[in-house]
């Protein structure tokens, strides 16, 4: 039986007739008193210490009925007719879940207990009235009937028999007879010949593989003992085609050429130096043996060094020009030009090393690329010299030497200082190349201009003031098409149009995600080194 709310959140729904009659509530089969409690709480009951309330089936089937009405002349018709009132808060509430606007609600206390309806007895007027039947119909339902219970007694005196039937439980022997009594040995040998034919050639279904039950863990050596026979046909078949040794054997193929190349790389590495010549103590007398060379070790170089590396002047041949300026580099070399001098004018004619005119340079001015001069084969790269660019001098060299992208500010605030021009090592599988970094271009000679490979762009067209190649209007077309332009810009922000317009590479980085310069410099090496070794293949790249 269902609950009062239950069922009259179900008739109002679907639109079935509610009756009350008597001081009873009528639901078709159910019937509940008047004043019967739902579960429904009313408003400020069950808190603050006041006792659980719930309303009446009358009062919400009284609201249901005089919805329309405003709620002040509802509380009076209520009152009049002494129906205890749904309270101005519950009224929305009470509404909503009525209808079937809401499937539940937090007033509905499912701990309460219901009171379940009376179900109705059936009356005259409400009972059903059947049809009448003939008299043919029911004298074939009763013979009908009398059919079943005949058959249900038969099945029971069956089954009582054999319940009453005493058990065989002896087992008579005397008919058994011994097979070697019936069958010859050659007969015995030749069924067992067939059955296990039939074994070997029989398949077995995967089905009945999977309704089998899985078989108790053994040891593979049973398995392999319960038919000899056969695991010996599959051995004797087996064949080695390939192990983990063979696999790796090449027919046909001569790696001698390989061996070659590996053996001159070695050597060169080696400094062609000559395995050591050892003699041990206790053979004095003995043959000298050949001791095995020593292992190359770039971590090891010192004791390749020595005094006939120099000629006996002081050169440090593990000197570097890393992380020093352009500036500074030139003062080294001209310090050393200075010492080497002074040496060379210390030593007798007779005992000073016979040299090729190199031109009035010393051996450590010759490794350092000219600043000036036509026979000078460093490449220049030119940046913006405005401070609102993204790539200017402080920071030049570690976007393109270190592959990596630090802000202005962030290298100002870190004590660095802006110079004039900046070398770039960039650094190959082949060694490393120098590349000049400057920002005021116009201090360049014609032979320096030559040597201009690169520029990175800003945006407005002043930028190239001064610079040559330009045409007669002051446009920089012409200069794009004799050096490799780039224009730098975090990643997201708008190209500026003169970008746009010209033949310019766009680099993009990201503002705040480091990890990804390096693929950016990279993309700027591999355009450069296409550029030079097409457009200028008498400068170092």
């Amino acid at each position: 039986m269902a609950d009062a709310l239950s069922l009259l959140r179900q008739y109002n729904i679907q639109k079935k007739p509610i009756t009350d009659s008597d001081g009873h509530i009528i639901f078709d089969q159910f019937t509940f008193p008047k004043g019967v409690k739902t579960n429904y709480l009313i408003y400020k009951t069950g808190k603050d210490g006041v006792p659980k309330d719930y309303y009446t089936v009358e009062s919400l089937l009284f609201l249901l009925r005089n919805v329309t009405l405003s709620y002040p002349l509802y509380v009076q018709k209520a009152v009049a007719q002494k129906i205890p009132v749904v309270r101005l808060p519950d009224r929305r509430g009470v509404l909503s879940y009525l209808n079937g606007e809401v499937d539940t609600s937090a007033s509905v206390d499912k701990s309460a207990p219901l009171e379940l309806g009376v179900q109705r007895t059936a009356t005259p007027s409400t009972a059903a009235k059947r049809p009448a039947q003939s008299e043919a119909e029911i004298s074939a339902k009763k013979q009908k009937l009398e059919e079943q219970e005949e058959r249900m007694r038969q099945d029971k005196e069956r089954i009582a028999a054999k319940l009453d039937a005493p058990e065989q439980t002896e087992v008579i022997t005397d008919k058994i007879r011994s097979l070697s009594d019936t069958l010859s040995a050659e007969k015995i040998a030749a069924i067992k010949a067939m059955r296990l034919a039939k074994k070997r050639a029989t398949i077995k279904s995967a089905d009945d593989e999977l309704d089998r039950p899985a078989p108790p863990q053994q040891d593979d050596r049973l398995f392999l003992a319960a038919d000899v026979d056969v695991t010996r046909d599959i051995v004797t078949r087996e064949r080695i085609h390939r192990t983990r040794s063979t696999v790796l054997h090449s027919s046909g193929k001569a790696f001698g050429n390989v061996l070659s190349i590996l053996s001159s790389v070695k050597a060169r590495e080696e400094g062609g130096k000559r395995p050591v010549i050892v003699q041990s103590e206790n053979d004095a007398g003995k043959e000298k043996r050949n001791a095995a060379p020593a292992s190359y070790s770039r971590y090891d170089q010192e004791r390749f060094r020595t005094s006939q590396d120099t000629e006996g002047f002081s050169i440090d041949t593990m000197g570097t020009y890393h992380g020093l300026s352009l500036q500074t580099v030139t003062e080294k070399a001209e310090k050393v030009q200075q010492k080497t001098t002074a040496q060379l004018g210390a030593m007798s004619p007779n005992s000073r090393p016979s040299r090729p005119n190199t031109g009035g340079t010393s051996t450590a001015r010759s490794n350092f690329p000219q600043k000036k001069g036509k026979d000078s084969r460093t490449p220049i790269i030119v940046i913006p010299a405005a401070p609102t660019s993204l790539l200017n001098m402080l920071n030049v060299k570690d976007f393109l030497q270190e592959y990596k992208f630090l802000s202005s500010d962030k290298k100002k605030s870190s004590g660095a200082k802006r110079e004039a021009e900046v070398l770039v090592q960039r650094k190959k599988d082949s060694g490393s190349v120098l590349y000049r970094v400057l920002d005021n271009p116009t201090k360049l000679s014609q032979p320096e201009w030559d040597r201009v490979v690169a520029v990175f762009v800003q945006g407005p067209a002043w930028q190239f003031k001064g610079w040559p190649w330009l045409t007669t209007d002051g446009s920089p077309v012409d200069i794009f098409a004799r050096v490799k332009a780039f224009h730098l810009k975090y990643e997201g922000n708008k190209t500026e149009l003169n970008v746009q317009k010209w033949n310019v590479q766009v680099l993009e980085v990201s503002q705040t995600k480091r990890h990804l310069d390096r693929a950016s410099i990279l993309k700027f090496w591999e355009m450069m080194d296409k550029f030079i070794s097409k457009n200028f293949p008498q400068l170092r790249y």
